[in-house]
């Protein structure tokens, strides 16, 4: 990487000499502005103090090395932004590096950071963690403080971390999150395969590399999982507009945030409670899916990562969230893992456990990659 393809938009040197660190554009640090990408927020003010997570990463230790770019206001999959630039796609540069947490992503795939932080309302971690092949982990519900993360208020948000491994991950909750130890599993991992609606290529993919990992699969249904998504979209909607709308007066706002803001503004009260229900609903059914299996598990996306020339329609695009946004809705944790189609094209493996159980979701899921590895290794040849 050169350093002129828009994954860090402010780069600097804050903390110690430990792991190297990359924070999302909605996270504050303080003595710098918070702008959501967004040239609305141009002339917002330097914050005053660190967000928690921000003050765990430096009280470890770690290096914070820059400001990661991302999906204007967080409301958008592709990543694509007309203000600060789209970041590059290290290892896929024709793809979108997905969104909101773009350059999150895109920063450890590029070798930046050795973890980043995002956030994930809709899928916004897994998301670009899946395009730019790497694992990115979505916390339970409330499990990391968001002290400092715009939007204030949120029942969907969670600061989360991205890094080439699991065992990084790991490492990054034990940093941002105080309670979290980490577990390792003495087992093979069960698994309930959730059966969903996958493109040919990415269903290949994810069979295929399940079946040579030594997991053990068993089926799992969630009665309400496509209703989940819409019941999602109008929440995030809702909630969006009321944290930014204001700023839609602002000429400096992308067309593409502009527009899916306006559309927010138009969700009623009854479409609110009817979301509300669903999530209740289908909260309660992931539990019971989750009983007698280590984890869930299931694409990450439903098709490969578009091109960002079949990207420019952002309201399109939120169809590639269909099998993720369900679990901000239930407040489960879910992490996503990298693997390759056929024809070496990103696709991604996702994870689902118990509210609250993220260590032992990480543990199945380091578990998980240890055995993909394996399999990688046995089809190049290798021995180790």
């Amino acid at each position: 990487m050169d350093g002129d393809d828009a994954i860090l938009i402010e780069r600097f040197d804050l903390g110690g000499d430990g792991l190297r660190v990359a924070i999302k554009d909605t996270i504050d640090i303080a003595g710098h502005a918070t702008r959501g990408g967004s040239g609305a927020l141009a002339d917002a003010p330097a914050a005053t103090e660190h967000a928690e997570v921000v003050a765990r990463v430096l009280d470890a230790g770690c290096r914070i090395v820059g400001r990661a770019n991302m999906h204007e206001l967080a409301y958008g999959v592709t990543g694509i932004n007309a203000h600060t630039g789209t970041a590059l796609n290290p290892r896929f540069p024709d793809r979108i590096p997905g969104g909101s947490s773009s350059g999150s992503a895109a920063a450890v795939a590029a070798g930046y950071a050795d973890f980043t932080l995002g956030s994930d309302t809709g899928g916004s971690i897994r998301i670009p963690a899946c395009c730019c092949g790497v694992v990115g982990f979505k916390p339970s519900f409330g499990r990391v403080s968001r002290k400092g993360a715009a939007p204030a208020v949120t029942s969907l948000d969670c600061v989360g971390p991205f890094a080439d491994d699991v065992a990084t991950v790991i490492r990054a909750m034990e940093i941002i999150d105080p309670t979290f130890v980490a577990e390792t599993l003495d087992h093979a991992p069960v698994l309930g395969s959730l059966a969903v609606a996958a493109s040919e290529e990415v269903a290949d993919a994810v069979a295929g590399a399940l079946a040579t990992s030594g997991v053990a699969l068993t089926d799992r249904t969630v009665p309400g999982f496509v209703d989940a998504f819409d019941a999602g979209i109008k929440i995030i909607a809702a909630e969006t507009w009321a944290a930014f709308g204001a700023l839609t007066a602002s000429p400096a706002m992308g067309a593409d945030v502009r527009a899916r803001l306006l559309a927010a503004s138009k969700v009623t009260a009854e479409e609110l409670a009817a979301a509300e229900a669903v999530r209740s609903r289908v909260s309660a059914a992931v539990d019971a899916a989750l009983a007698g299996v280590d984890a869930l598990v299931l694409p990450t996306m439903p098709e490969v990562p578009p091109t960002l020339e079949e990207a420019t329609d952002a309201r399109a695009a939120i169809s590639i969230t269909a099998l993720v946004r369900i679990f901000n809705l239930t407040g489960h944790p879910a992490v996503s893992l990298p693997i390759r189609t056929a024809r070496g094209l990103p696709a991604g493996i996702q994870l689902v456990g118990r509210k609250g159980d993220d260590a032992r979701l990480l543990a199945v899921a380091a578990a998980l990659e240890a055995g993909l590895a394996r399999h990688d290794a046995s089809a190049s040849g290798r021995s180790d």
